[in-house]
């Protein structure tokens, strides 16, 4: 279906086999617009679709637009969606392809909005799609072979050219030149017919809608070319048989089709990781009957008091109450905190949440759009959408820069044609081909790519190319603190034990129990104990209160030991009174009371307190923004040498704190890793995504560190400072031979083939002086 499968088609399509899904989808493409109208259906807006807040009957809508090229693009569907009546408000975002539609549903129809899309050209897709990642294999796949025909057919064709570049007069027959000129015409056809298809198509489709993109000028300079070189081939003593221009042509065709395949690979990557994310809930869970009996249903099925059955493993599916059972739930992804919360009866869970230690019974409090999960997306998806000032600026100069193409090539065209019909056409093309923008729209990619192969062979990832650009303006890095700047795990610091007992001992002990738990506490005893070469105890009749602690029998591993009774957990649980020392601890007791304290901290990455003081030395302010406790933020920031740490925030405070900082002129650098960084991450001018970050992370961030190495943040920083200078240094030079070729193709001094040539020698110098960078991180330090 050319808007996207629809929620039925997509729930269903999930149980099929990967080459079913891909028929399906390749089926669903192809149905008629008709059947738009099953989206009308009030149930299945909320696949797609969200209530919005403080406006009655109003909703909003998270799109993915298919067949987008240039900002004339983006405007072009704004225009359309902005055209349907009840549409309240709309934004397209030519870099990301994502639009967030407003609409009332009093007034218009989702196939209304669609469809007027539709007409204009292009497929809208709901943003969480299941048949969108087949979809963009499949173009990926298509842009790949065009891109493949066009450079074997243009190294072909510049084959059979050379020959007419270098022969005096003389060496070459006219029987030979016309031999060479038939072969680079049969070799240019695959490129016309099949390699150019969606320059056509889409210049085909703004004739017939009577509007403008960037393929328009494009396709005529293609199409020009080629009808005077098929001309001058066929009639060699014709007004067009002088010269012919097929390696131009191929040449030019190249180009582009690189550059599109590039930036189709880099946004693929992008969505793929994106999708996957918003279908981070279950699919299905165990809901109980009214006579006991637990059955498999839907989520989407699932109403506020219903009571579900959640396993160990298992994602909670909406914000719930537990009614039985004691379990741990990792939260971690959607509040910042580093350590797994104990959840009994009365108490709360919330979607997206994973049950870590056993089998609950929850009832269902608040659903889909309502929860918690649905909140943190929908601020990603709001700030994914929104456009940042280059490209509002972009949008409003695209249109009359290609008006003032076409009109420069209409005109030199009129001003020589009563010279000379021939020659006219060609200054026509030569004005088309020299404007069109190659070297100038290589000139940030082609080194921004170049950055971003150095930085990838360094283990980091860039996701954005425009995130290099924003780097280089940054004055303020905002790190989260859990799995950031801290390791997942926990750390032994130190061990104080009642008299006549020793630290070796007490570790030993401890260890007995831990060993039967996988609570981070635990494992960090363990660790602890394994690293010191502890002498062996053995625990038998262990259990483990939730939230609490572990208790059981312990004794030496050699024969003959007493066994002692020992409990290992909070201070409560072990009966210990008086005071506590602040931040993670755990305590062990046995009959005669306390017997130690084990001191546990979060464990700083190994090169935190370099990259800090790095960014610092640079001129660069680094705050810390977490949503872990602010207890345990305070005491990481002291530790790093940073004087302001916020703790306790919500994903809606990070993206607050975010706003306000930018609105007082900061560019700020977000470093994140948990799913309550998303909305953050979008949000910011550049982000970080560190080390095993989930997915919603990675998808938002401009950059994923791939290893532990914090000190990436600043070399990369550095890097892109490095970039921007490169960037400025092509842009000159795109600005200057635009200035002196355009005049002279307009005049009649500059011939199509120079022209072509020209612009060829243009973009290679862009890419010659963009690879000084290939090499450039090696010598990149942070001082």
């Amino acid at each position: 279906m050319q808007t996207a499968s629809l929620a039925a088609t997509a729930h269903a399509a999930a149980f099929l086999p990967e080459r079913k899904e891909e028929e399906t989808a390749e089926h669903t493409a192809e149905v008629s617009p008709a059947g738009l109208g099953l989206l009308d259906d009030p149930q299945e807006w909320s696949a797609f679709s969200r209530p919005v807040e403080g406006r009655t009957d109003c909703w909003e809508s998270h799109l993915v637009i298919e067949g987008m090229h240039c900002a004339a693009c983006a405007l072009t569907v704004e225009d359309a969606l902005r055209g349907v009546p009840g549409v309240a408000s709309a934004s397209v975002s030519a870099g990301s392809h994502r639009a967030r539609v407003v609409w009332q549903a009093d007034t218009v129809q989702p196939s209304n909005w669609m469809q007027a899309v539709l007409k204009a050209g292009y497929r809208a897709v709901p943003a969480n799609d299941a048949f969108a990642n087949q979809r963009r294999r499949k173009e990926t796949r298509k842009a790949l072979w065009r891109w493949s025909v066009a450079g074997l057919c243009m190294m072909q064709v510049m084959m059979y050219a050379w020959p007419a570049y270098v022969a005096l007069p003389g060496d070459l027959s006219a029987e030979m030149e016309q031999l060479l000129r038939w072969a680079s015409w049969v070799l240019t056809l695959p490129v016309m017919l099949f390699s150019c298809g969606p320059f056509f198509s889409a210049a085909l489709r703004d004739v017939l809608q009577r509007r403008i993109s960037m393929d328009l000028p494009v396709a005529l300079g293609m199409a020009i070319t080629f009808a005077v070189s098929t001309a001058g081939t066929f009639d060699p003593q014709g007004i067009f048989g002088r010269e012919v221009y097929f390696d131009s042509l191929t040449m030019f065709v190249f180009f582009l089709l690189t550059g599109r395949w590039l930036e189709l690979r880099l946004r693929d990557r992008t969505a793929g990781a994106l999708d996957a994310l918003m279908n981070r809930l279950p699919d299905s869970v165990e809901r109980q009957r009214a006579d006991g009996v637990f059955e498999r249903v839907a989520v989407r099925r699932l109403q506020p008091g219903d009571v579900v059955r959640v396993l160990p493993g298992e994602v909670f599916p909406a914000d719930a109450t537990v009614l039985q059972g004691q379990t741990l739930a990792d939260e971690a992804l959607l509040t910042g905190e580093s350590r797994p919360l104990p959840r009994g009866v009365g108490a709360t869970v919330i979607a997206g949440s994973h049950n870590l230690a056993a089998a609950v019974l929850v009832r269902i409090e608040r659903t889909g759009v309502d929860t918690r999960f649905a909140q943190i997306v929908a601020l990603m998806e709001q700030a994914a959408s929104s456009k940042p000032q280059l490209a509002q600026l972009v949008d409003r100069i695209a249109k009359p820069f290609l008006i003032g193409v076409l009109l420069a090539a209409a005109g030199a065209a009129a001003y020589w044609w009563g010279h000379d019909p021939g020659h006219a056409l060609m200054v026509a093309v030569a004005v088309l081909v020299v404007t069109c923008p190659c070297a100038l729209s290589l000139a940030t990619p082609a080194a921004m790519l170049a950055a971003a192969g150095s930085l990838a062979r360094q283990g980091v990832l860039v996701r954005r190319l425009g995130g290099l650009e924003a780097l280089a303006d940054v004055d303020l890095v905002v790190f989260d603190k859990t799995g950031t700047l801290t390791r997942d795990a926990m750390v032994l610091q130190a061990i104080r034990t009642r008299p006549g007992v020793s630290e070796e001992q007490a570790l030993a002990m401890a260890m007995a129990l831990a060993q039967q738990s996988l609570h981070p506490v635990s494992r960090a005893l363990v660790a602890a104990g394994q690293a010191r070469g502890e002498a062996a105890w053995r625990a038998r009749d262990v259990n483990e209160t939730a939230g609490q602690g572990l208790s059981g029998r312990a004794q030496p591993a050699e024969e003959g030991g007493s066994v002692h009774d020992l409990r290992l957990g909070s201070p409560g649980f072990c009966g210990v009174e008086g005071p506590v020392p602040q931040g993670p601890n755990a305590c062990l007791s046995d009959t005669q009371g306390w017997l130690a304290t084990f001191e546990l901290g979060e464990d700083l990455r190994p090169d935190a307190r370099s990259t800090v003081a790095a960014l610092q030395a640079a001129g660069i302010d680094v705050q810390i923004l977490s949503g872990d406790s602010e207890e345990a933020v305070v005491r990481v920031a002291s530790q790093l040498g940073i004087d302001q740490a916020r703790g306790g925030c919500t994903p809606q405070d990070k993206l607050a704190f975010l706003q306000q900082t930018q609105q007082r002129g900061k560019k700020v650098a977000v470093v994140g890793d948990g799913l309550n960084d998303g909305p953050v991450l979008a949000g910011a001018h550049v982000s970080f995504a560190v080390g095993h970050a989930v997915p919603l992370a990675r998808a938002q961030a401009d950059f994923v560190i791939l290893g532990d190495r914090l000190a990436s943040v600043g070399q990369a920083l550095l890097l892109a400072r490095r970039t921007l200078g490169i960037v400025r240094q092509n842009l000159w030079w795109a600005v200057a031979y635009n200035a002196v070729c355009v005049p002279l193709a307009v005049v009649g001094w500059l011939p199509a083939w120079l022209a072509g040539l020209g612009m060829a020698s243009s973009s290679l110098l862009v890419v010659l002086n963009a690879l000084r960078l290939a090499g450039g991180w090696r010598h990149t330090k942070v001082t």
